[in-house]
């Protein structure tokens, strides 16, 4: 389950880093960019957020 979340907040942080530089090219629109950025804000802190932060707590605890 751990690596599935790893992969779709990869997914998602590559959503938002990609479309400007394709847009710069003028290989999508700007519309595109938009949605395709959008999804992966989402995608991004939905999944990370289950994630990110469990090993500083767990260093804490210990």
């Amino acid at each position: 389950m751990k690596y599935v979340l790893y992969m779709i907040s990869l997914a998602g942080l590559l959503l938002t880093i990609v479309p400007p530089f394709l847009f710069f090219r003028g290989t999508i629109t700007f519309a595109e960019q938009n949605t395709l950025m959008l999804i992966g804000f989402l995608a991004w802190f939905l999944s990370a957020w289950f994630w990110l932060g469990k090993r500083a707590q767990q260093k804490i605890e210990a």
